[in-house]
Order: structure tokens, then C-alpha cells, then sequence
């Protein structure tokens, strides 16, 4: 039974309420088990934190809030990434943590979205009349609220009928958002005007300049409610696009402008020239036009056809840096093995791939047309092999010296392929040690079998670095750092494993250029030759191979550099990147 409730004015809030109503029940003898089931059900703790959070959202309704700024998300990433700058206190780090978690993401983006709608525009009252000037088609009058946005639609004009159809809706934009308005629908009307005779690009600017309520007379495509769903595809963009460059493009305005590495979600394909995508990261929800893989190819090849060879594809043709000038069989050692290994200064082989002297002309059947490449997110799970550390490297660079570091710091966890040689074993090494001795004949049938990742000749002597020193490390569940010329990718960038590649470049100031004359050097004999020589060979490593560099670190001395070497080789253990799908697909 309920005693009689006390009087409860009109400021009591909803939760006091239900405390006060708790506290009279007094279950009798004939209703016990349903009073007993009623107190519990208002005593539950969630409901009464669901009770608190509905009063203070009737105070906060009551005060009639306007949104401070519109792009909280924006402005929380820009906050983490200035953190992420430099080195961080325990509040900025503990702030740090606080905006990586996804709820806290999930609320500024809530508040985007509610920020980012304009309610002002009121929808006018359906005219009582219309004028059908068809008898047997039915017509879809559509109104839309858009604001200062795109509508998110494009158009063309039917080769055969002449009509005005819907060819795309941009995912996310006002258009796909109402659910209104579909591919394949004829425009026959806007805002009451005929748009028959109307060339696409006047009836877009009609719609881009439209704006609060815009009106719509369509007769609707055959199967308008078989939508496709979005997908969940993933690319890497391997070249630079701007859409306001590329006179090809349906509608600038809806083009996506990305950057070479920047991740790409495809949201649709039902176009085959132009794909819809977001850029992973950005906060514009609404997709945008891409070309489609087999449409940039389409147009490099007609390039190349017309002897115009684009920057965007990648012709087979080995570099070579005058790097480190370090011998062969250097005094220093790292923990008994050879720090210099196979050094640059060898005349490395390619014959698998031809003669490297030989004049090349691209050839459209065999060029590496960089476009897209499909990626999907990897983390190393417990018991796998580590992941194979790449390092390439401009002239000046000196990647041995900083691998070498990593190791002495850290030999447990990090180990170096064991390099083989021809020349003979001097008294102080250990075969498997410094080198693996073995003998010419050896060494040419292991290059045949394809069995070194790359070799070179040095005084008459054989060396090469190969796949087995490799496997050897990583069997031992040490993350093996190798490096190698750039080309050496082309056979290590494979499921079995799964490289990150680091690409190490000195920093070099404009004010050193400028110092420099002619005939001057700096204490360290680097002469202003040699400063133009190692711009040239980190703009050629970029450019040749940069599509296939997960991190760049810019060496601007050897303790900072090493720090963020070894910060990244902790991230790359612990912290999800994406690789291309094939790796992690069976």
C-alpha cells in the first residue's frame, strides 16, 4: 500500500519526486511480492542518475543555449596535435589522454552536428494545385532546407532523351542526408523554375546559390529504395590530386583534394570514374568525388602515349647515392659484427632487372601506374614475429651509424642480418658473427636463387645481405633493422614481413647553402657541392620511393635523432597502422 504522499510543490525536482514516492511504499500482505518488485525498480540507481541527468537538461533548456563554436572536434584534434609538439607535463599529457578517448570524441562530434543545422528556414505549405505536365509519370515534389553547404548532388544530361537526371549523391551531403533524392531521378524543375532547356552547369549554379528552402520537381528513378549501403574500403593515396586542377572532374566544388599518404575511405563505386570518399580524420562527414583507379590509369597511359611522363608513375630504373664513405672492413664493430655491412659505395648489382647502365624508356605495359593501394589497420598480436624495420636513406644521412646505436642500447630486443662475403676471414672473426664466409661459387649460386635482398662487389670481394639472415633475427623474436637501398622494397614489402620503413634524411638549413661559397667548407668538410648532392638524393629517394615510407625522420643530430627512432619503434610494437590489406588478408 502507498501511505498519502506529502505535498510536492511545483519546484520539486523529478528526482526528489521519486525518492519521496520510494519512501511511502509499505507493502501489505496481499500485494507484497509487486511492492517489493515496485521499490526495487525505483530504488535502482540508474534510474535515478536517468532522473538527475533529465532535470539538469530541463535547467540547461530553460537558459536557451547557443553553440559557442561549431567545430569542438576540429579544435580538440588541433589542441592534441600542439601538445603532441613538444615535450609534455603530466596535466598536458593527462588532458592528452582525455581527448583520445572515443567517448569524449563521440560528444564534440555530437555537438558538431547539432552546432552545424540551421532550423531557422521554415519549409513553405505545398501549393493545392500543381501543375502536372505529364499525364502517366508520377511527379515527386521535394523540399529541402539547405544552408551554406552544397546540396551534394551532381547532374547530366541523358545522351538519347535529353532529360536532366541525378548522376550521383554525395554520402552525407543535404541530399543524401533527407533520403529525398536518388540517382537515376529526372530534374524537371527548382524553385518553380523549368530546367529542360537549362545546360548542366546553369542548373548547378541555380542549386549552389540557392539557399534556406529549395524546391525540387523529380520524377523518381525505377527502384529508388534499392540504395547502396556504405562501404568499407580503404586506400592510400600514392599521388597528389587537386580537384580545381583537373579540368576532367564533374564539379570542382565536389572534388576531394588529398595529399600522397593521406587514407582514403571509399564510400561508394557505383560510379566507375568517379569514387566518393572521406579522408579518414577529417571532420567533414560529407563524401567527396576521387577518380577512380581504372580512370587515373586510363589518363597516365594516355599521357605516356603523348610522351608526356607523369611524376605520378614510377619507372623501374635502380638510383645510386654516393653515400657514407665507410670501408667495407672498418675498424668498428657492433657487438663483433661489421657496423658498415654493404655499403653504398659498392657497385650494387641488379641484374634480375637488367643492366643499370642501360637507357630506359617507360614502357605503358610494365610502369607502376601510383595511384591508390588498399590498406586496412594492423597491430602486431602476442606470439606473432615482430615486423621488419626498414631503413633507407639520403646521401649524408648516415643510417648505419644510427642503427648501430639502437642496438648497442638495446641487444635483446633488437638484432642486425649477419651479412655474407667471399674474402677470407681475418683472425679476430667468428663465422655467423661478423660475417658469413662463404665461397664465390657459393655466393653467385645464391644470387641466382635469388636469395640475397642485395649485393655488391668491394675490392674483388662479395657481400650481400640475405632473406635468411633476415628470417634468422626475426625467429629469435628480435625486430631486425635492416638497411638497404630503396629498390631492396620491391622484395621486402610482403605479408611475410610486413616492413615499416623509415626514411632518414639529413636536415639541411637554407643559411647553410648560403654560407657556403664555391670554394669554402665547414669544419666537417662538407662543401657546398656536397650540400646540393644530398638535396638532390633525399628529393629522389622522395620522390621514387616516398609512397612506400611509413615515417620520415629529419636526422638533425645523432642524439635527438636516435630518441625519435627508438620513440617510433615503441609506437610501431604497441600502436595500429595501416599496411596494405593483402598483408593482413589470408
Amino acid at each position: 500500500m502507498i501511505e498519502a504522499m506529502p505535498i510536492v510543490s511545483a519546484s520539486t525536482g523529478l528526482h526528489e519526486t521519486l525518492a519521496l514516492l520510494t519512501s511511502q511504499l509499505h507493502p501489505d500482505a496481499n500485494h507484497k511480492e509487486d511492492l517489493v518488485f515496485l521499490k526495487d525498480v525505483f530504488s535502482e540507481k540508474s534510474l535515478s542518475y536517468l532522473m538527475k541527468i533529465h532535470e539538469k537538461l530541463k535547467q540547461y533548456e530553460k537558459q536557451s543555449p547557443t553553440p559557442v563554436l561549431h567545430s569542438a572536434s576540429c579544435l580538440a584534434e588541433d589542441l592534441a596535435e600542439e601538445l603532441q609538439s613538444g615535450v609534455m607535463e603530466d596535466d598536458e599529457r593527462e588532458l592528452l589522454l582525455l581527448l583520445s578517448t572515443p567517448h569524449l570524441k563521440a560528444v564534440l562530434s555530437a555537438h558538431d552536428t547539432v552546432a552545424q543545422k540551421n532550423f531557422d528556414p521554415v519549409l513553405p505549405p505545398l501549393p493545392e494545385e500543381l501543375d502536372y505536365d505529364l499525364e502517366e509519370e508520377s511527379v515527386k515534389i521535394v523540399r529541402l532546407v539547405k544552408n551554406k553547404e552544397p546540396l551534394g548532388a551532381t547532374i547530366r544530361r541523358d545522351e538519347v532523351t535529353g532529360a536532366v537526371i541525378v548522376a550521383r549523391i554525395m554520402r552525407g551531403g543535404a541530399a543524401d542526408r533527407s533520403g529525398l533524392v536518388h540517382v537515376g531521378d529526372e530534374l524537371r524543375e527548382v524553385n518553380g523554375n523549368l530546367i529542360i532547356h537549362k545546360r548542366p552547369d546553369e542548373i548547378s549554379q541555380i542549386l549552389s546559390q540557392s539557399q534556406g528552402s529549395i524546391t525540387l520537381k523529380i520524377i523518381p528513378a525505377v527502384g529508388e529504395d534499392d540504395r547502396l549501403k556504405e562501404s568499407r574500403v580503404y586506400l592510400r593515396a600514392l599521388f597528389d590530386y587537386m580537384p580545381f586542377e583537373d579540368k576532367a572532374t564533374p564539379c570542382q566544388e565536389a572534388g576531394l583534394p588529398f595529399k600522397r599518404g593521406d587514407i582514403l575511405q571509399v564510400v561508394s563505386q557505383d560510379d566507375a570514374t568517379w569514387w566518393q570518399a572521406k579522408r579518414v580524420g577529417d571532420c567533414n562527414l560529407r563524401a567527396a568525388l576521387i577518380p577512380s583507379t581504372q580512370f587515373q590509369e586510363r589518363r597516365l597511359r594516355y599521357r605516356m602515349k603523348m610522351g608526356s611522363f607523369p611524376a605520378a608513375v614510377s619507372p623501374k630504373t635502380p638510383t645510386y647515392d654516393r653515400a657514407d664513405r665507410e670501408d667495407c672492413d672498418s675498424e668498428g664493430t657492433l657487438n663483433g659484427q661489421d657496423i658498415a655491412g654493404l655499403r653504398r659505395s659498392f657497385r650494387l648489382k641488379k641484374d634480375r632487372q637488367g643492366s643499370p647502365g642501360e637507357p630506359r624508356t617507360p614502357d605503358a605495359n610494365q610502369a607502376d601506374f601510383l595511384i591508390y593501394e588498399e590498406v586496412t589497420q594492423y597491430l602486431p598480436r602476442r606470439g606473432e614475429r615482430p615486423r621488419l624495420i626498414v631503413l633507407i636513406g639520403s646521401l649524408g644521412a648516415r643510417i648505419t651509424e644510427l642503427k648501430q646505436k639502437v642496438i648497442t642500447e638495446n641487444p635483446r630486443r633488437y638484432g642486425v642480418a649477419v651479412p655474407h662475403t667471399t674474402r677470407s676471414r681475418k683472425s679476430h672473426e667468428r663465422e655467423g658473427v661478423e660475417y658469413h664466409f662463404i665461397t664465390k661459387a657459393a655466393f653467385e649460386a645464391d644470387i641466382q636463387n635469388n636469395r640475397f635482398i642485395e649485393y655488391g662487389e668491394y675490392k674483388d670481394n662479395l657481400y650481400g645481405t640475405s632473406l635468411e639472415s633476415i628470417h634468422s633475427v626475426l625467429d629469435r623474436n628480435k625486430v631486425c633493422l635492416v638497411d638497404v637501398q630503396p629498390e631492396a622494397l620491391k622484395t621486402l614489402r610482403t605479408a611475410e614481413y610486413k616492413p615499416y620503413v623509415i626514411f632518414v634524411r639529413p636536415r639541411i638549413h637554407n643559411s647553410q647553402c648560403k654560407k657556403l661559397g664555391s670554394s669554402s667548407s665547414l669544419s666537417v668538410g662538407i662543401t657546398e657541392e656536397d650540400l646540393q648532392e644530398m638535396m638532390q638524393s633525399s628529393e629522389r629517394v622522395d620522390e621514387r620511393y616516398g609512397h612506400w615510407v611509413d615515417y620520415v625522420l629529419v636526422k638533425e643530430d645523432p642524439v635527438s635523432a636516435l630518441a625519435e627512432l627508438q620513440a617510433v619503434l615503441q609506437r610501431v610494437e604497441v600502436e595500429s597502422h595501416w599496411v596494405p590489406v593483402c598483408w593482413v588478408r589470408t
